[in-house]
């Protein structure tokens, strides 16, 4: 057997949407298979054969038509008409979607043309937008309507921000175009976001789940001390927060909060902020800008005693991962998907928003030393959320898919 699978991604081999779209695609390739993916903005050197969807004017354009009429993914017209014209020429076996949002690709035109093609689509949700009327994430606000039928929505000035409100166009438009193709086969990144899915208007599609892995060939333990000796901070206790962008959601004020109720031989290390952000910070706050060298990113989660990730929202991040896999235990609200990866042997879980719970587990491990933690993380991570294990089962995946179609 020998399938062509064509990914449509929002970044390709950039973010953690654009690394899975590609290390997906590497095990494509090295299945005999050919691998293809259509990408709308950033992108770096990939494996598989590249397709840019549009181009920078046509992502402005689109993000100045959501500002002005809250209609995302509804303009990038063309870039779509000629994006279907390359998915013609490939004829690829497979389509296999990723996040639609983003500014780059217009959702109707893209699934009137899948109805009508009836080809098998894989589509993969990394967060709730392609069932709701506006919002990718919802949980910070409590919100509930995407359960009935979007409006009045609570977020126009979270991404993608709006000046107006049509969340419940919007809802009625994408329940009408994503129900209308029978084709569908749904993959949750979390037990959490599966959970979403059923309880929404997508409920009647198959789900399964899929967990991001991450490279362990990159992301392992690294016994450099640069870090510590650049910053001066030998006989310190490093607590590491990392994320990008740094907003409320990620609980920047949280650790903002917390910082003044740590002892004098802990410090704060937060990566990813912004150079105003960075001035604002509290005294025993590290604030370091974003890094896209992974080595520096991996000798941070290595020399760090512990990771914490207090996220409001989230549906499954890949920081933990990261973390855990240089051993390093991780300590996370009761969030999302946040905590599918922790274990008692792992790290805590602290009730969300609950900051003197989170204090005192902070105190809990950095009490009992790294070293109980570390050999655990490591295992956890090489057995559960090794990326070439995890990404394996879509390889899984499309072959079922594909003896499906061939005995239909």
């Amino acid at each position: 057997m020998n399938l062509k699978i064509l990914q449509i991604s929002s970044e390709l081999n950039v973010g953690s949407v654009g690394r899975i779209s590609e290390q997906i695609g590497d095990l494509i390739i090295t299945e005999g298979w050919e691998s293809y993916i259509a990408y709308g903005r950033e992108a770096r050197e990939s494996k598989s054969k590249s397709y840019r969807i549009g181009n920078k004017k046509d992502l402005i354009v689109h993000g100045i038509y959501t500002r002005l009429t809250d209609k995302h993914g509804f303009a990038s017209k063309d870039a779509t008409k000629s994006l279907i014209e390359y998915v013609d020429s490939v004829n690829p076996d497979i389509i296999h979607l990723h996040h639609l949002h983003g500014y780059y690709i217009n959702i109707e035109i893209l699934f009137n043309y899948l109805k009508n093609r009836n080809k098998p689509i894989v589509w993969t949700f990394h967060d709730c937008w392609s069932f709701t009327g506006h919002c990718a994430h919802y949980d910070f606000v409590g919100c509930e309507k995407w359960k009935s039928h979007c409006n009045k929505c609570p977020q126009l000035n979270e991404y993608p921000q709006s000046f107006v409100d049509n969340s419940f166009q919007n809802f009625k438009v994408k329940r009408e175009l994503f129900t209308g193709v029978k084709n569908i086969h749904i993959v949750a990144v979390s037990h959490w976001i599966k959970s979403q899915v059923e309880q929404s208007f997508l409920s009647h599609l198959p789900c399964d789940v899929i967990q991001n892995g991450v490279d362990t060939t990159i992301f392992k333990p690294k016994e450099l001390n640069n870090f510590r000796i650049k910053y001066n901070l030998e006989n310190k206790k490093i607590i590491l927060g990392v994320a990008s962008p740094w907003t409320e959601k990620k609980g920047l004020q949280i650790f903002c909060n917390i910082s003044n109720q740590l002892g004098e031989n802990e410090k704060v290390v937060l990566v990813g902020l912004s150079a105003k952000q960075i001035s604002n910070l509290p005294k025993n706050i590290l604030g370091i800008e974003r890094t896209t060298n992974l080595n520096e990113l991996v000798e941070l989660y290595s020399t760090a005693d512990v990771f914490v990730n207090p996220t409001f929202e989230d549906s499954f991040p890949t920081t933990n991962l990261e973390a855990m896999a240089c051993g390093t235990p991780v300590i996370t609200f009761k969030t999302g998907g946040s905590v599918e990866p922790i274990s008692d042997t792992t790290g805590l879980i602290v009730a969300k928003g609950d900051e003197i719970s989170l204090v005192n587990a902070i105190k809990t491990v950095l009490d009992n030393g790294k070293e109980k933690y570390s050999e655990n993380c490591i295992r956890r991570i090489d057995e559960n959320f090794n990326k070439n294990n995890c990404f394996d089962r879509y390889i899984s995946l499309y072959k079922q898919i594909s003896e499906i179609k061939i005995k239909g």
